[in-house]
């Protein structure tokens, strides 16, 4: 498994660009603003660096984000690391005995993701992220 780096951190919002202010007090501009229906998600992806801070607003109240919002707030949500092959990093993962969420990819805002459930990473939420400029 090839992991190559942080690809963005996810913090879950009531309202993306209410939290964007935020981040852009500090220098920081929102390059641009997204739904993705799979995830039932609005995401503002604001750059910095190699990586990027992706703010997901629900789009609906059944969302796995609203239900996090409901329970634990506005905050960080997961970390997610760029994989250069997301099916051999989940056998890998999976093998070593890592729980996970995803058994196979899904559809993410920007190629194909999978997640780790965090009670086998440190309650720590994992993203796998494969570029859709790696997909095949």
């Amino acid at each position: 498994m090839k992991t190559t780096r942080i690809n963005h951190l996810g913090i879950a919002v009531q309202d993306v660009q209410a939290a964007a202010a935020v981040y852009e007090a500090m220098g920081l501009s929102v390059d641009r603003v997204i739904e993705v229906p799979e995830q039932k998600v609005r995401v503002a992806f604001i750059p910095i660096g190699e990586s990027t801070i992706e703010l997901l607003q629900p789009t609906s109240p059944d969302s796995t984000v609203a239900q996090y919002l409901e329970t634990r707030g506005e905050g960080l949500h997961h970390l997610a690391l760029e994989v250069e092959d997301i099916e051999a990093a989940l056998t890998e993962l999976d093998r070593q005995g890592y729980r996970l969420i995803d058994r196979t990819p899904r559809r993410g805002a920007e190629g194909r993701i999978a997640f780790l459930h965090p009670r086998s990473t440190g309650r720590v939420l994992i993203e796998l992220v494969e570029p859709e400029s790696q997909e095949d």
